[in-house]
Parts: structure tokens; C-alpha cells; sequence
């Protein structure tokens, strides 16, 4: 019986060890890194795609042969198509291995496929089973696959670098999943980084004399209709909470010089009100952060010289804040702002009944703001270092 027993126990073991047997070698894949798609003639689509190079990472030694780092790690392949789909098919007949999308970490779309709509090429991203949700999202000015042929400064592609950028949350970082969920939300507009066009950034000296982050994209449902400024762009932040980096710099006129102050927490609440028809929003804001730069003649310690500061502060927020819905209301009547999603939670009925004419209500809405800043720490010294005062302890 125990002998049946061991026999049986092999039996299953052996079964289990067929499960390879639809695997997929690395080796038989073409990575992509990062993918573009621009307009072409008509109504196609040109795709171009970033494909990694293993071959270029490694050698027979475990570091490599040498020289090997000035071979490209990446290569790009092009093709037109009527969609993704289409041109991906003529991309994979110029490859002889397997493209694979699991590995894409950002995603570009040129300006003028952005204003015609991108539904259809998102469509595909998120229905496909390989594509990242979590790969970031870019309008491009100009053509997007001009980036993909372009040199970093500090990283191994340019895929790596727009997606440190994105981490590092000095503009809007959007995903494939925000995107699709901003597409379906109350007001079904969209807000994207737009960056600079990829041929003004080719050379080293282009990227020391260009911003590569030129502010946000704005769409109305799938289609682009404008761009918002970066500093416009740092008051749609505030508004939509999602600032987390942000030097904010001002002048102290009582000081004769100018103070910087690195946020390192804040929230933002949007309190909706409607009374009698009118509808409004307060924009309630609580932060703290830590002066980083003094060059005035003011010592921080001092109470006064504080409230200055956080004073400051507050109207540079409220400023950028103002800038941002001056074009998102009045310009661009796009709500990337969640105005609707904060009405629909408080007033769900109303809502309902007013959700056709939110293009209309949108631009109506009387927006107060309620700001506080509070600055914790001065830094490690108090006076500045070039206006020594009588508070200076130094020896």
C-alpha cells in the first residue's frame, strides 16, 4: 500500500513538471522601453517604439568587455499604421523576436495625434494584456518619437529619464490608469505633462539652455485644446492635492531679498456650496514647510519675520492658484480641477440633475480660497549669512 502510496506521489510530480511547456525565453523577446505615437498623412499613424539591446549591457566578463558603454543600449524601429494595432503588426515584421509591451515605463503622444484624440490608442493600452497600468503618460510638443532617439544626461534611456522625471513630481504625473479614470470621470476632462519637443533637446548644450517640462496638457474628453504654464500648472496641483516637491520663492520687501520655502506636507479640501442656484467651492489649503533660503536681513527666529514669510507664501500660492483657473474656467472650460467629483459627493441629486450642463456651470463657479502656511523651521542658521545680525551666536 505504501509502495502504490510513492508511486502515486511520483505520478503527480511528474505532471506538475510539464508546466513549461508554453514558456517564453528572454531571449526570444524585443523589449520595449518606450513607445511614441505621432500623426501621418491622412488619418495614419506613425508608432515608434524604443527597444532595449541586451547585448549592450553585458559581456563574457561579468562587468562587460570594455568600451562596451559606448555602444546604444536602446534602438528604434517605425512604422505607419491606421492604429496601434495595425503599425505594431508592421513594426513585428521588421523584428525577429517577439515584441513585448510588459516592460514599456512611459508612453509619448506627439501634439497633433493629441488634438485629433488619443481614446483609440488608450483604448488599446489598457485592453491589451501587456502594457503597463502604472507607465506614465507625456504630450509631446512637436513629434513624440523625436525623444526616443535622444541621448540622457544621467540615464541609460530616454524612457528611464522621463520616468524619474514623473517620480519626481515637479509637474503632473499621470498614469495609464489616471488617465482612464480622469476619461470616465464626472467631467471627463484630462490633464497630461507637455513636454518640450524632442529636436531641442538632442545635444547636450540644448538640454543645459531647455526646460524639458513646459506644463500641462489639457484635454476635453480625448482631445487636446491647450497647454497650462508651469506656473499655471503648480496652481492646478494645489488644487488637485497632489503637490509634493515644490520650491516656492518670494520677495519680502520689509526684508530686501527674497526667501525660499520647500513645502513638506500639505492638504488640499474642496468645500462645494450651492445656495439658491449658485454654486461655489472653497479651496482650503493647510501646509508646512522650511525655509531652505534667506536673503534678506530678517532672523527667522523672530515671530514677525515668520509671519512675513508664511504671508508671502500664501499669496504665491493663492496667485498661481488664481493664474490656473483663470484659463481652466474662462479660457479652456475644462474641469481637471474635480469640481464635479466634489459636487457629485455632497450634492449627488443636484448633481444629477445639473451634470448635462456642467460646460455651462463650470465657468460660473465663484472660487474662494482659505490658505495657511506654516513655516517650522528656519534651517540651520538664523540670520543670513550675508546680513549678520545682532541675533548672530556664531563665534
Amino acid at each position: 500500500m505504501r509502495t502504490w502510496g510513492s508511486v502515486l506521489i511520483l505520478v503527480v510530480c511528474a505532471l506538475l513538471l510539464g508546466g513549461c511547456w508554453d514558456r517564453t525565453e528572454i531571449n526570444d523577446l524585443a523589449i520595449i522601453t518606450a513607445a511614441a505615437v505621432d500623426k501621418a498623412e491622412e488619418s495614419e499613424i506613425v508608432l515608434s517604439i524604443q527597444v532595449f539591446i541586451p547585448r549592450a549591457v553585458g559581456g563574457p566578463g561579468l562587468g562587460g568587455p570594455t568600451g562596451s558603454s559606448e555602444r546604444a543600449l536602446t534602438t528604434i524601429l517605425s512604422a505607419k499604421g491606421e492604429n496601434i494595432a495595425d503599425a505594431m503588426s508592421k513594426v513585428q515584421s521588421k523584428l525577429p523576436r517577439k515584441i513585448f509591451w510588459g516592460h514599456c515605463k512611459v508612453y509619448l503622444f506627439g501634439e497633433a495625434v493629441a488634438k485629433d484624440g488619443i481614446a483609440g490608442h488608450i483604448d488599446f493600452l489598457v485592453r491589451h494584456p501587456e502594457p503597463r497600468n502604472r507607465a506614465y503618460l507625456y504630450v509631446s510638443k512637436g513629434k513624440a518619437g523625436e525623444h526616443l532617439g535622444n541621448n540622457s544626461l544621467l540615464e541609460r534611456s530616454t524612457a528611464e529619464a522621463l520616468r524619474e522625471l514623473a517620480s519626481l513630481h515637479l509637474g503632473m504625473a499621470v498614469t495609464l490608469i489616471d488617465f482612464r479614470n480622469m476619461l470616465n470621470g464626472e467631467s471627463r476632462a484630462v490633464v497630461l505633462p507637455y513636454i518640450e519637443a524632442g529636436s531641442k533637446l538632442e545635444k547636450p548644450a540644448q538640454i543645459q539652455e531647455n526646460t524639458l517640462l513646459l506644463g500641462s496638457a489639457i484635454f476635453r474628453k480625448d482631445k487636446m485644446i491647450g497647454v497650462l504654464s508651469t506656473k499655471a500648472t503648480r496652481g492646478l496641483l494645489w488644487l488637485r492635492d497632489e503637490i509634493i516637491r515644490a520650491s516656492i520663492s518670494v520677495q519680502i520687501p520689509a526684508g530686501q531679498g527674497r526667501v525660499s520655502v520647500m513645502p513638506i506636507r500639505g492638504k488640499t479640501k474642496l468645500i462645494p456650496a450651492i445656495e439658491d442656484g449658485k454654486w461655489s467651492i472653497l479651496v482650503k489649503i493647510e501646509a508646512e514647510g522650511d525655509i531652505v533660503e534667506n536673503g534678506t536681513k530678517l532672523d527667522m527666529m523672530e515671530m514677525s519675520s515668520n509671519a512675513l514669510v508664511q504671508k508671502a507664501v500664501e499669496d504665491d500660492v493663492r496667485s498661481r492658484i488664481e493664474l490656473a483657473l483663470y484659463h481652466l474656467q474662462k479660457e479652456l472650460n475644462a474641469d481637471v480641477t474635480n469640481f464635479a467629483a466634489a459636487f457629485h459627493r455632497k450634492y449627488p441629486q443636484k448633481w444629477h440633475e445639473a451634470k448635462q450642463n456642467w460646460d455651462k456651470i463650470y465657468p460660473q463657479i465663484e472660487v474662494s480660497t482659505q490658505i495657511h502656511i506654516t513655516v517650522r523651521r528656519p534651517g540651520l542658521v538664523t540670520d543670513s549669512v550675508g546680513h549678520p545680525g545682532s541675533h548672530d551666536k556664531r563665534k
